[in-house]
Formats: C-alpha cells, structure tokens, sequence
C-alpha cells in the first residue's frame, strides 16, 4: 500500500445513502478540516452510489456526487464505505473495491457473519483494511476494544444486548405491561421497527453479530449457522409479570462462550436478575458485557442504532483506515490463532425458570422432581401459586441450577408427558447470575 503524502487527498466512495449514509456523507463534507488534520490527508467524497439518482434527497446531499455506477465508482477510491446493508450487490461491491486495492469500512453485520472470512482474506491478501466498528452495537466501541485492547487476554465470555428493537419491546412490556403485539406495533411507529421486523423479533440480527462477536472474542471463525438463536415471539406479558416477581427482566441476549467443548453462540431471551448491570439497560439502547481472566467485568454502553450514532462508528473507522494509508500501514486483521471448535449447542450451560400448569394435589412435587433428578439437573426452587383462571390446578415455577441445554431440553419434554402437569406454560433460560 502505498503512503500518501500529505498533499495527497484520500478519495472515498460511499455505497448508500439511507439515514446512514447521509449522516456520514454529511459529516465528509461538513468536517473536512478537522477531519484532514486527524489523518495528516484531506479526505475526499467523490462520490455516493444510489440505486436510483432522481429519488429526493436531504439537501445536504450534492446531486452531483450521486451516481448509479458503483463498480466504477469502488475502481477510483482509496476508501469505500459501503452502508446498503443486504448479501447483493454489496458483497461484490465490497470484493471489488479489495481487489483494487481499496481499504473498506462497513455496517453490513449480515455479509460479515456470512462471508466474513473470505472477505478478510482478501484484505490481507490486498493488504488493505476491513473495518466494521459499526456492524455491531451502533455507536458503542466494541469491536476495536475486543480485537485489539483485549489481544492480551483471555475472554471467557461475552453477553450482550445488540438488538436495540427487541430491548424496546422487551423494555416497553415490562414497563407497562404491554403484550407483544402492542409493544412491536408501538416500535414501529417510533421508528425502531421495521415494517417486516422478522429479523429483529426471530433474533436473526442478533445471530449475525453474536457470530462476529464469537469470531473476535475467541479468535475462531464462527459462522452465522453455528448460532443457536431462538427470538421474542413466545414471550408473553405474563412471562414478563413472573419475571418481575422473581427479581428478573427479560432480555434478548446474544452469548458468546469459551467452554470446555469449545466456542459457544446462541442468542435467545433470558431472565436476567435486576441486580446485573444489562438488566439496567433500557428503551433502544444496546450494552456488550464482557468477562475476560485479566481485565474482569467490562461494560460497554450506548445507542446501538440511528444514523449519527452509527455514522460516529463508520467514521471511526474511516480515519482510521485512513491513517494507515497516510502511513503506509494496515490495521488489525482476523485472528483465528485458537482455531477452537464449535461446541453442539445442547452442550452449552445454562439454567431454566419452568412454569407449569398441575394437579392441585399430594405427590406432584415428588412426581416433577423425580424426572429433574433422572436426568441429574438440580432444582434450586420451586414458587407455587393457586391457579385462579382453573379450578384444581396450581402455577409451579421452578429454577434449576446450571446444567447442560439438552438435559434441561429433555426434562422439559418428560413433563409434557407427565399425568400431573396439564401445560407446560413457559421456558426461559436465566443468564448474568
């Protein structure tokens, strides 16, 4: 790669120009002083490829510099931003610009988890930057602290809170006591929703940044398939009121775990006490909470979506890349020195808060706790209530101890066939004790 001078402009392209893209095209051409004194080079916008260029736009936004053409667009840049999000086109955008020996920044979580180190390859191989400080997490700072402030260490695991909708809609039921429905519909409307939140309510985006997290955190490629993930839409307002009565909220986690089987990702809801720092975490906001042997307890908080909150992480990036042009470096890269396998996730461990539906009479208890002990998970314990709504039953919750996710599956399904139990009303995994 070769060094600018300082008289030398960086060129950057920019692909998108959504609320992302305009916010970062924005903060281009309105800070370009203090951005050149940053980097040592001035940096220059010469360009943002649109998929249609007669569609209005913020007036910030010169029609000059929009154009169709994005190929040739990547062919004359030292920097590409790419903001589309999606697999196509913005994979071969993102090859391209490589193979012409562009340094790349992204927000495109998605593409990473997927494609990930094939794109890293080739940035090695061009010896050029992929940076991707926005794909997880908005604006908080995450991924450099984990790839290169925590190089030192051992990070043994990794919860998070990545999906600022979900922890909205979670946060609005427990707050109000809004079922899910009305939670979503009201996420919408504010905007932190979008029209099809499939991604965001099944925990699909939550995977695909559980997946980069893992991969940084444990030094071993974790692919997007190798995340058990399980999402919000089982959860019901009277899981949240439960919760709350046994000094839990309800979060959607993304957990990355260094076990004994190896690298551990899944993202699923969990109770969390109130008394752990995520429980705090509240409205869209996003927080990463990592462990490591060294350092202990990090927290990182802050707005885990928008556009000035995630353009401030794109441009991070940006100057960074662009630094190491001005130099004639290259930053951190992928590291898969552990090569650690993917542990099964029913070998993950984890605890359960069951709620079940019973017979109102002698001997129950001694009938439920005999399949816990059968297959050797350990009842911490266990709340009853009259169940109002059915006359002869009772409302048992029971919390378990740690054990492994298929031996707490497969207790699950023995009760389902239990005489005793009419309904097994709800599972939820209790993690952050």
């Amino acid at each position: 790669m070769p060094a600018h001078t300082e008289h030398q402009p960086i060129r950057i392209a920019l692909l998108g120009c959504g609320v992302v893209g305009t916010q970062v095209a924005r903060i281009l051409l309105h800070e370009r002083r203090s951005l050149a004194r940053r980097v040592g080079a001035e940096l220059t916008l010469v360009g943002i490829a649109v998929r249609d260029t007669t569609v209005p736009r913020d007036p910030a936004i010169p029609t000059d510099l929009l154009t169709a053409d994005a190929t040739q667009l990547v062919e004359n840049a030292d920097i590409v931003i790419e903001v589309m999000g999606g697999i196509d086109p913005a994979q071969s955008l993102i090859e391209h610009a490589l193979a012409s020996g562009a340094s790349v920044v992204t927000a495109n979580k998605a593409l990473l988890a997927q494609q990930g180190p094939a794109l890293y390859e080739r940035a090695s191989h061009e010896n050029v930057d992929l940076a991707y400080e926005a794909a997880v997490a908005g604006a908080i700072p995450i991924i450099r602290p984990i790839r290169e402030s925590l190089a030192g260490d051992n990070i043994t695991r990794v919860l998070g809170i990545v999906n600022g909708t979900t922890n909205y809609v979670l946060d609005q039921m427990t707050r109000h006591g809004l079922t899910l429905d009305t939670a979503v519909a009201d996420a919408q409307r504010l905007g932190y929703a979008e029209a099809d939140p499939t991604a965001d309510v099944e925990g699909h985006d939550a995977a695909a940044k559980a997946a980069i997290l893992a991969s940084l955190a444990f030094h071993t490629r974790v692919h997007l398939d190798d995340v058990a993930c399980e999402g919000i839409t089982k959860v019901t307002a009277e899981d949240v009121a439960w919760a709350t009565r046994s000094g839990h909220v309800i979060k959607l986690l993304a957990i990355c775990e260094r076990t004994t089987h190896g690298v551990s990702a899944r993202v699923h809801p969990a109770l969390v006490p109130t008394t752990h720092p995520l429980a705090s975490v509240s409205d869209a906001f996003n927080a990463v909470f990592v462990e490591a042997e060294n350092a202990g307890p990090l927290m990182f908080y802050g707005q885990g979506a928008g556009g000035a909150p995630t353009a401030s992480a794109v441009m991070g990036d940006v100057v960074t890349a662009a630094r190491n042009r001005v130099l004639g470096a290259r930053g951190a890269g992928e590291s898969v020195a552990a090569d650690l396998p993917i542990s099964a996730p029913g070998d993950a461990l984890t605890r359960y808060q069951i709620r079940l539906s019973v017979l109102d009479q002698q001997g129950v208890l001694a009938s439920i706790a005999k399949e816990f002990a059968a297959r050797d998970v350990s009842i911490e314990a266990v709340t009853q209530d009259l169940r109002h709504d059915k006359d002869g039953y009772a409302v048992l919750v029971i919390a378990t101890h740690t054990s492994r996710e298929a031996d707490l599956a497969d207790t699950v399904s023995a009760l389902t066939s239990l005489d005793v139990v009419d309904e097994v009303m709800s599972v939820l995994r209790i993690e952050g004790s």
